[in-house]
């Protein structure tokens, strides 16, 4: 059976306790909020928020730009959160791609290789002041605060197969003109690659597109055009998931059979209009 987490941003606080309650009622493994300074909410605030109203839900940066935060900072607010939560956080971590959030801080966004060196070194330097070299208090809870890895290069997967406890793959390639969307990199070949690089470290997929629909192809050519590929590959990839519950549980299955698929990450719209999801 595939464990859905799902991530969200709070609008305003009753709904964002009401949605985390709903989440961890529905069986969310995670509620992940994504770190944008700038341009959405502070992560690991909204998650504490989320702490106090819930039980059992993991809660989880999705992820943090190591380019422009601390590591003794992003130590501290994991150990909170997990203090806080009762042993329930999960530092999400990634290399980060939007220049404007290098800029709000007084530089210039690197290059992709010294993105990626920095990434590991802040990584590597958070994950041990978790484990008590630097970071005196607050302790967490959890012997071992997960890792999560999000992105998709290939440098960074070979470093995060081993040291990660889960990578996150979105199916993101090279940052566009706009400086925050991406090219595509849906392609089921594409996907062979990065579970290949993973090196047997659990994935999960972050899904783009869901849709409960009887017209399965339509919907799969309307998303190919806009993704560049075609319908079939769109129909394979698990970064989009179309048709009847019974079709969309099939290709679940068929993800699991060719890649050891058996995580998922939504956003919160495909929740609202496919609670059976959870069911699959």
């Amino acid at each position: 059976m595939a464990t859905f987490s799902l991530q969200a941003q709070p609008t305003d606080a009753a709904d964002w306790l009401d949605l985390a309650r709903r989440a961890e009622t529905a069986g969310f493994h995670t509620l992940y909020v994504a770190d944008h300074p700038g341009s959405c909410a502070a992560p690991f605030v909204a998650l504490a928020a989320a702490a106090a109203v819930t039980s059992t839900i993991r809660l989880g940066s999705y992820v943090v730009n190591a380019g422009v935060r601390e590591p003794i900072l992003v130590a501290a607010d994991v150990a909170t959160l997990d203090v806080v939560s009762g042993g329930r956080a999960v530092l999400g971590i990634g290399a980060g791609h939007t220049p404007a959030e290098w800029a709000a801080v007084g530089r210039v966004r690197p290059g992709v290789a010294a993105r990626v060196d920095h990434c590991i070194a802040v990584a590597e330097a958070t994950v041990r002041m978790l484990a008590g070299d630097g970071l005196a208090k607050p302790r967490p809870v959890q012997e071992k605060v997960p890792l999560l890895f999000g992105g998709g290069n290939t440098r960074l997967l070979r470093w995060a197969a081993g040291h990660a406890d889960l990578i996150g793959l979105s199916g993101l390639g090279r940052t566009l003109e706009d400086g925050h969307m991406h090219a595509a990199r849906f392609r089921p070949d594409q996907v062979d690659a990065q579970v290949e690089l993973a090196g047997g470290t659990p994935v999960e997929a972050l899904v783009h597109y869901v849709e409960v629909t009887d017209d399965a192809g339509a919907t799969y050519q309307k998303w190919a055009e806009s993704a560049e590929i075609s319908e079939a590959e769109m129909a394979a990839t698990p970064y989009a998931l179309a048709g009847t519950e019974s079709e969309i549980r099939a290709k679940l299955d068929q993800s699991e059979r060719r890649w050891g698929l058996t995580r998922y990450a939504i956003r919160r719209p495909a929740f609202e209009a496919c609670p059976a999801l959870l069911a699959m």
